[in-house]
């Protein structure tokens, strides 16, 4: 099984190689099969794609925003027509499950096209009368911007970050995690077949010291990383150096409260969404599902049921619901996480266990994971663990769950299930959480704003938050009369 790229790296509108830079296999999580052989960019790949982005930047700020836009719709229109192969190839390299990535996938990223290419043209500054003189902003592109990719969603976090720093007239230089290294390059043929100029979206692959040469360039105005806390911390103390714009969209240990009067199908499913979707491999998981004490029992025999049924296996099958993890590294870190709370007290009432499945004996598979009588200091709700792992915790009173919810250095998410509405928002108005929900779980639409509080980030993905990010304010008075000067 094959899924090797024409070259490593796109810069300039083309694939270009250099097979100094050390090799990247890539890796099907499934299987252990090697299934393409890349090389990290050298120096010289990094300063062609820097200076192919500043050299297109400015023509291209010079469009008109509604021309910008016709562009990126058009690669939407691309994405969604080849949404099978695209989402095929996510599986490949990524181990999710096909089901998931023909919804969750491709088709975001062109939610993320369509989207900013119809709401650029109505982005812009404002006029403020002075009485008589006048004065009126600007919103200008910021110049060249690196974005830095988690291996979870690629396409789709490629995607989110160039669709509104292209649509603001910026140029982009993404790396994409080491992990999962394809599908950036097919945005960019995308990109180029739809009208893109050359140079302004360019894919450079790589490991740490790549995404590093990216932040401390000189010519880079704006770093967007996708990734852990310790990773955003990293970047964001060498961007912060420089003074340059940075978007950090990090991790969590995100709550999902359960009320006694919640209706508890629509509670499990949540849960179940909150948990195991992409294999639990979801930066805003819900993974402390604080479950109320009435309605405790209930949840968790219909939450142990309805895990019981999820189908393991391989992830080409449109029939699976759940992939391997991304690598051998993050299988073993799940697993010891596994032990570590079997050790520290908490029940594993479901799975934790390894699933043999034929045909995939080398496949990084880990059972659906629930453990029950967690407690707020245990090392399973305290740290992010990344795969199919959740927490149930108990508690009595609506205050009290508030008090532990917020108990954490993160503040990704937060989410709510109950019938009640006025408490639901009298709650999240008081959760230290970004990205919230009420009665559902993991939904993020382009349409609305995506991020953290606290350690979990900076700035905002998606939405018109977004364009913000990619784009400074230039503020002009202009006198209608004459200048009063005292001299």
């Amino acid at each position: 099984m094959k899924a090797q790229p024409t070259a490593s790296h796109y810069v300039n509108g083309g694939y270009v190689e250099d097979e100094h830079g050390q090799r990247l296999e890539v890796i099907y999580p499934a299987t252990g099969e090697t299934i393409a052989h890349l090389h990290a960019a050298t120096p010289n790949i990094v300063e062609l794609a820097i200076e192919a982005a500043r050299s297109a930047q400015a023509e291209w700020a010079r469009l008109k925003p509604v021309e910008r836009g016709r562009v990126l719709r058009r690669a939407s229109d691309i994405l969604r027509e080849r949404n099978a192969e695209l989402a095929r190839l996510e599986t490949l390299d990524t181990g999710k499950a096909l089901q998931e990535t023909l919804v969750a996938d491709p088709a975001s990223a062109a939610d993320a096209l369509e989207f900013f290419g119809g709401a650029v043209a109505a982005f812009h500054g404002s006029h403020v009368d002075l009485g008589g003189p006048f004065g009126y902003t600007r919103r200008e592109p910021l110049g060249v911007c690196a974005g830095i990719g988690a291996w979870n969603y690629p396409i789709q976090i490629a995607a989110w970050k160039s669709a509104p720093a292209l649509a603001m007239g910026n140029a982009m230089v993404f790396k994409p995690s080491e992990n999962t290294p394809l599908s950036a390059l097919a945005l960019a043929e995308i990109y180029t077949e739809a009208g893109l100029p050359d140079g302004l979206f360019n894919v450079v692959q790589g490991f740490g010291d790549v995404g590093a040469a990216l932040v401390g360039h000189e010519a880079v105005a704006k770093v967007s990383l996708t990734g852990s806390v310790p990773t955003g911390r990293r970047i964001a103390g060498a961007a912060g150096s420089k003074l340059k714009h940075v978007t950090m969209e990090l991790g969590g240990k995100s709550p999902l409260i359960v009320f006694d009067d919640a209706d508890v199908e629509n509670a499990v499913g949540g849960a179940m969404m909150a948990n195991f979707y992409s294999t639990g491999q979801v930066c805003s998981n819900g993974t402390r599902v604080f479950v109320q004490d009435g309605i405790r029992e209930r949840f968790l025999a219909r939450l142990t049921e309805r895990t019981k049924k999820i189908r393991i296996g391989d992830p080409l099958d449109p029939e699976t619901q759940m992939g391997p993890l991304i690598n051998r590294v993050q299988h073993e870190k799940v697993l010891a996480y596994i032990e570590t709370g079997k050790k520290e007290g908490a029940k594993l009432a479901h799975g934790g266990g390894m699933p043999k499945l034929q045909g995939f004996e080398n496949g990084l598979f880990v059972e659906p994971t629930i453990f029950t009588d967690v407690e707020d200091g245990m090392t399973i709700a305290r740290e992010e663990i990344f795969g199919p792992v959740m927490s149930v915790l108990s508690f009595t009173k609506e205050e009290e769950a508030i008090r532990r919810a917020n108990d954490t250095e993160f503040g990704l998410a937060a989410g709510i299930f109950t019938r009640d509405l006025p408490r639901a928002h009298r709650v999240i108005a008081e959760l230290q959480a970004g990205t919230c929900w009420i009665n559902n779980y993991n939904l993020t639409p382009v349409e609305l704003p995506f991020g953290g509080y606290k350690q979990s980030g900076i700035g905002r993905e998606n939405a018109l938050a977004a364009l913000s990010h990619y784009s400074q304010i230039k503020s002009v008075y202009v006198e209608t009369g004459d200048v009063a000067s005292p001299y």
